[in-house]
C-alpha cells in the first residue's frame, strides 16, 4: 500500500478514492434506485433532513410525494425522524475523515503557517455554524406556523444539520484562501485578521436577520435570559475547570495551552445550552422546553430520568449528566493534545483541534439560539 502511494502521490490516491467513493454512490442510486436511493441514502440521510426542514417527527416516502407519516397509510414506503442515527453516524464519520485529510493536503499546498493564529481566527465561523443553523430553524417553524418557507428545499437543506457543516466548511475556506491571498500580496499583516474579520461579519449579519425575525414576526420571539444564563454557566463551568486542571494537572495543558480553555468551553456551551434547554426553558419565558435531537443527549436525558428517583429528577432535571460528559470530554482531547502531538504534527493537531470545537460549538450554540429566539 506504501509502494502505491508512493508511485501515485497521496494527493492523487486522495482524490481517486473520494471520485470512486461518489460515483459508486451516484452509480448505485441510478442502477438501484429503490435499494440504494430509497432505502438507503433518503431514509438515512435526506429523509431526516426533509423532517426536520418541514418540523414534521416522522415523515414518509410515500411514491417521492415526502409526506407526514400521519398522513401516509400502509405501504407508503421507508419513513424518516429528524435528527442524525447511528447509520447516518456510520456515514457521516468516513465521510469527516476523508474532508480532513483533504484539508490536510489543501494546508500543504498554502503553505500555512501560524497555525495557532488561525486557530483562533476561525473562532468567528464556529458560532457563525450554530447561528446559520437556527435561521433554517426559523424557515422551518414560519413553515409550521404559515404554511410557507422562505427558504425552499432543497436549499433549506444546506443549512439543516448535518450538510451545514460542509456549507459553512466552504464558505471559511474561501474565507482562509482569500485571508491568504491579502496576506501574500502584502494587503494586511497577517492572514488571521481578515479571516477573523469574515467570521465576525458573517455571525453579525446572521444574528441580526435572527433579531429582525424575532422583532417582526409572530413565531419567534426573544428571550435574553437563555443566553446570559447559558453563557454564565458555560464560562463559570470553564474557569472551574480550568483552575482545577492548573492546580491538579498543570501537565496536561502544556500541548493545547490557552485554546485548551476554548475547548471546554464549546463543550461547555453545548453542554450548559442542553441542560437550559430540555430542563429550564420554561423557568426563563419558553413555552415549552427544547426536545433532544441527537442520540447521544437523548440516551444521557432518558437513562437518568430512568435510573433517579422520580422526585429528584423533578429537582435536578434529567440532561445535567450530559455537561459533565462534554467537560470531560474536552479534558480528554486535551490530554491527548500533548506537546509531542504539536511537534511531530503540527498541522494535523491543530485541524483536529478545530473539528474538536465545531463539533461542540456548532450544535451548542444552535441550542442557545434556538431557545433564545423561541424556535
Amino acid at each position: 500500500m506504501d509502494d502505491f502511494i508512493d508511485r501515485f502521490g497521496a494527493e492523487r490516491v486522495w482524490a481517486a478514492t473520494v471520485a470512486t467513493l461518489a460515483a459508486a454512490v451516484v452509480l448505485g442510486a441510478v442502477l438501484f434506485p429503490q435499494r440504494v436511493y430509497v432505502e438507503f441514502i433518503w431514509q438515512y440521510f435526506w429523509g431526516p433532513v426533509v423532517a426536520d426542514a418541514h418540523s414534521w417527527t416522522c415523515v414518509a416516502w410515500a411514491g417521492g410525494e415526502e409526506i407526514p407519516c400521519s398522513e401516509a397509510g400502509s405501504g407508503a414506503g421507508p419513513t424518516a425522524e429528524p435528527g442524525y442515527t447511528f447509520v447516518s453516524y456510520a456515514g457521516y464519520i468516513p465521510t469527516l475523515v476523508l474532508l480532513l485529510v483533504g484539508i490536510i493536503f489543501l494546508i500543504r499546498r498554502l503553505e500555512i503557517e501560524r497555525y495557532r493564529a488561525g486557530f483562533f481566527a476561525l473562532f468567528p465561523f464556529m458560532l457563525f455554524g450554530g447561528a446559520l443553523r437556527v435561521v433554517e430553524d426559523v424557515n422551518a417553524t414560519a413553515f409550521e406556523t404559515t404554511g410557507e418557507m422562505a427558504i425552499q428545499l432543497p436549499w433549506s437543506g444546506f443549512i439543516i444539520s448535518p450538510l451545514i457543516y460542509f456549507t459553512v466548511f466552504f464558505i471559511a475556506l474561501f474565507a482562509v484562501v482569500f485571508s491568504i491571498w491579502l496576506d501574500r500580496n502584502d494587503y494586511v499583516s497577517g492572514y488571521e485578521y481578515p479571516l477573523a474579520g469574515i467570521g465576525t461579519a458573517a455571525l453579525t449579519i446572521t444574528i441580526a436577520y435572527l433579531a429582525y425575525v424575532a422583532a417582526t414576526e409572530p413565531y419567534a420571539d426573544f428571550h435574553p435570559l437563555i443566553p446570559l444564563v447559558i453563557l454564565v454557566g458555560a464560562t463559570l463551568t470553564t474557569a472551574i475547570t480550568w483552575v482545577a486542571l492548573e492546580r491538579f494537572a498543570p501537565e496536561l495543558n502544556r500541548g493545547t495551552e490557552s485554546m485548551g480553555i476554548v475547548v471546554i468551553w464549546a463543550h461547555a456551551v453545548d453542554g450548559v445550552a442542553n441542560v437550559i434547554g430540555l430542563d429550564w426553558a420554561t423557568n426563563l419565558g419558553l413555552p415549552a422546553n427544547l426536545v433532544p435531537k441527537h442520540p447521544i443527549n437523548r440516551a444521557i436525558a432518558n437513562t437518568t430520568a430512568d435510573v433517579l428517583p422520580a422526585n429528584i429528577v423533578a429537582v435536578t432535571g434529567s440532561a445535567w449528566p450530559f455537561l459533565l460528559v462534554k467537560v470531560a470530554a474536552a479534558v480528554f482531547v486535551i490530554w491527548i493534545f500533548d506537546e509531542t502531538v504539536f511537534e511531530d504534527s503540527p498541522r494535523y493537531a491543530i485541524l483536529l483541534m478545530i473539528t474538536v470545537v465545531a463539533v461542540g460549538l456548532g450544535p451548542g450554540t444552535r441550542d442557545m439560539l434556538r431557545a433564545t429566539f423561541g424556535v
